[in-house]
């Protein structure tokens, strides 16, 4: 009988030193370490990404052309793995089409339900699919909402047109489309808007019946502000900008289809029952609710239906996802729970012998939540498979089977196996997370005084009870709760009634281009300090402009698309991958070309370059935690917290003037070392007369709160509601899921 063993030899992908390891297969392993030591690249690039281009070699190559692409690891030897499947963060899409019901099937079942039991009969399953023409509302295509323009967003009354008024772009005094109507000559450019009759505040508005009444007579080809800017920014279909997209945002708010009333289907498919239900109805009720409807469904010809559609219901249930309903859409979940609707077909699988890797499972859960998600993952061990899982949280390493350690730093200096064992060895051991175990708590400060307060007013997005809160600004604020409490949908509603920043985990870039550096503000700064010190233009200093590689165009790279087989990434035989041309590398300062630049850590750079503002930049960049990047290193090879964290460290360089910041869970991907890190630069933003309200779920910036607000009791209707308002250190006695881990200190 084989070894039930992995092996791992020579492991170099990223920044892993020749690693060496035997990871046991059939237990549930633990892989902790600091931010950037290399765990991602042992357990992800490496062990899962061999597993996965061994299994897509067996397939013939008109399969493998169809299934996800495994770039194969630089490691020496790989011994023992099985086939692989990964549960990560990544969010579920990003369609608005892609609901809870879609994404895990369970509406595929349901509306073949439908289209057998269905009173009156409408036709077959199609007829109640929301993406096909045969069922989608006419009105809003399936979408259950349509963008209307949000007029009350367009004009300042106080101001005249020529003092801007007209908030929209392009409106400001002597701007294209200011001249429009400003030269008209009808319009009172100097006259506050609010001092105009309403026929002619809706003339510029509207045009039409009110331009009539008032007997002007303006160009037949005349457009109200309203239709001009639907027109440019709504009813056009191609790509648009992210400048355009923003103006969308701003601009406009989403209302309920007047036709469909949200239920998103044609009008038969909305009036059909079963059981007297009709299936909007069944798209709005929690998973709990519609579980115990669909057990009473007796029908012996459906009874296969029924079934598969009982067990994937179950097992959303199971997994604490009750509180969700099959309309949901996947882009309003949080990272967390994306994971753990991924989750769901595996558990009810018969396959064994599997070896799964999850991306910190924990994320997203209330310190009471935990255990339900350890059990998930003990099931899947119990199961017959490998469960491989990177995380942080102390409770899941008290349950692991075998914890393995990589380290002792990030980046360079990290890569490397620092420990090996059981938690009560790892606990009497002395690495970066043992220590970090083991030490105190930092003592808590006197909750700061706010500097004044925003209303969050009748709040009801998803399962808020018509809330109202005050949040208090220039303080930092943590909302609490369990997953599904609401705690997202009140940071959603702050930032639909006030003016905020979000800084969350989405991807800061999709080009291969964009580096910490770039996206930032630094890199100008950079190559103006070449070009000063060298009298050259600034743009030889630029892999998009004057001074790349002719033959790579920059990248550094040469990428040969082979169709079914995995694209061949070949390092630039011109430059070596060092993307400019010899005269650019000619040019340096201190020493350093711009390519080796490119190739320093943030920290190796503090101090490099003789320029204060670049020093001040990086040090920005160091300071919220990943100065272990390297200056030229591509964003989309950054993780959702490394990406939240670049947001920060930008937003730390370009605020100005007071602003409200709504952070998403910042710890997502901190080791226990580094929350302190960041708890330094979120007091900075404070400090700086900035207001942070943070969704989080880690006691330790929990307790760092100025102002708590706590959610609950329970999720989805369970929940949304406020249970506590106030200061941290007078919400431990209270007998509430947040309270009872505040004193128990779990």
């Amino acid at each position: 009988m084989t070894n039930r063993i992995i092996t791992v030899r020579g492991a170099r992908t990223n920044n892993l030193a020749g690693l060496e390891l035997v990871v046991p297969r059939n237990q549930l392993v633990v892989f902790v370490g600091r931010s950037g030591s290399g765990k991602s690249s042992l357990v992800f690039d490496t062990i899962a990404a061999e597993a996965g281009y061994q299994l897509n070699e067996t397939f013939p190559p008109f399969a493998r052309n169809r299934l996800p692409k495994w770039a194969r690891p630089e490691v020496e030897h790989i011994d023992g793995i099985t086939p692989v499947i990964v549960i990560d963060q990544r969010r579920i899409g990003g369609n608005a089409r892609s609901t809870v019901g879609t994404v895990t099937d369970a509406w595929t079942y349901l509306r073949l339900l439908f289209s057998r039991l269905g009173e009156p009969y409408v036709g077959e399953s199609t007829h109640f699919s929301f993406n096909d023409p045969a069922g989608m509302c006419p009105v809003c295509s399936g979408l259950g909402e349509v963008v209307v323009s949000a007029v009350d967003r367009f004009l300042d009354l106080d101001k005249s047109l020529a003092d801007g008024a007209v908030r929209l772009p392009g409106f400001g005094n002597g701007a294209y489309w200011y001249r429009q109507y400003a030269h008209l000559g009808t319009f009172d450019v100097r006259t506050p808007i609010r001092d105009w009759s309403d026929n002619e505040r809706d003339a510029l508005l509207y045009g039409g019946e009110a331009v009539d009444a008032l007997g002007w007579e303006l160009p037949k080809d005349y457009e109200g502000i309203v239709e001009r800017f639907e027109r440019i920014y709504l009813h056009t279909s191609d790509n648009l900008s992210d400048r355009k997209q923003q103006t969308i945002r701003k601009f406009t708010r989403a209302s309920t289809c007047p036709d469909c009333a949200g239920d998103r289907l044609t009008k038969a498919a909305r009036t059909a029952t079963v059981e007297g239900r009709t299936i909007g109805e069944l798209a709005r009720l929690e998973l709990t609710e519609l579980l115990e409807f669909v057990r009473t469904i007796d029908a012996p010809a459906v009874a296969p239906a029924v079934a598969a559609l009982t067990a994937r219901l179950d097992a959303m249930v199971t997994i604490g996802l009750g509180y969700l309903h099959l309309g949901r859409a996947t882009t309003t979940l949080s990272g967390g729970e994306s994971q753990r609707i991924k989750s769901v077909k595996h558990l009810g699988s018969s396959l064994t012998e599997m070896t799964y890797v999850v991306d910190e499972p924990t994320v997203g859960l209330h310190p009471t939540d935990v255990e339900s998600m350890i059990e998930l993952l003990e099931r899947l061990r119990d199961n017959g498979n490998s469960v491989l899982v990177v995380e942080h949280d102390p409770a899941v390493m008290r349950h692991a089977d075998q914890i393995i350690e990589i380290g002792p730093g990030a980046g360079a200096d990290g890569g490397r196996l620092v420990f090996q064992g059981t938690y009560g060895e790892l606990s009497r051991a002395d690495t970066p997370t043992a220590n970090a175990l083991t030490e105190q708590r930092p003592i808590k400060r006197a909750p700061r005084s706010a500097s004044g307060s925003l209303t969050i007013k009748d709040a009801e997005r998803n399962n808020l009870q018509r809330l109202t809160v005050q949040v208090p600004t220039g303080v930092l604020t943590v909302l609490t709760g369990v997953a599904g409490s609401g705690k997202s949908s009140l940071a959603q509603e702050l930032v639909a009634q006030h003016e905020a920043t979000v800084i969350d985990q989405k991807p800061v870039s999709v080009s291969r281009r964009s580096t910490p550096i770039t996206y930032t503000g630094i890199a100008p700064a950079i190559r103006n300090l070449f070009a000063r010190s060298n009298k050259v233009d600034a743009r030889l200093f630029s892999a998009n402009s004057a001074g790349a590689c002719p033959e790579c165009n920059g990248l550094g790279i040469i990428h040969t698309d082979l169709a079914f087989m995995e694209g061949q990434e070949i390092v630039c035989e011109v430059c070596r991958g060092q993307r400019f041309t010899p005269e650019v590398l000619a040019y340096t300062v201190n020493g350093h070309s711009i390519a080796d630049v490119d190739a320093l850590t943030i920290e190796e750079a503090i101090g490099e370059l003789p320029d204060a503002g670049i020093d001040r930049g990086l040090r920005q960049l160091a300071a919220v935690g990943p100065g272990y990047l390297r200056l030229g290193q591509s964003l989309n090879t950054l993780s959702g917290g490394e990406c939240q964290r670049v947001k920060i460290a930008k937003e730390l360089r370009a605020a100005g003037q007071a602003t409200t910041y709504v952070l998403d869970e910042p710890t997502t991907g901190l080791h226990l070392d580094d929350t302190g890190t960041l708890l330094g630069v979120i007091d900075r933003l404070v400090d700086r007369g900035h207001t942070v309200v943070v969704v989080e779920h880690d006691l330790a910036v929990v307790r760092q709160a100025d102002w708590l607000i706590d959610l609950g009791p329970g999720p989805g209707r369970h929940g949304g509601r406020v249970l506590f308002e106030g200061y941290v250190a007078d919400y431990p006695g209270r007998d509430t899921p947040t309270g009872r881990a505040l004193r128990h200190g779990a």
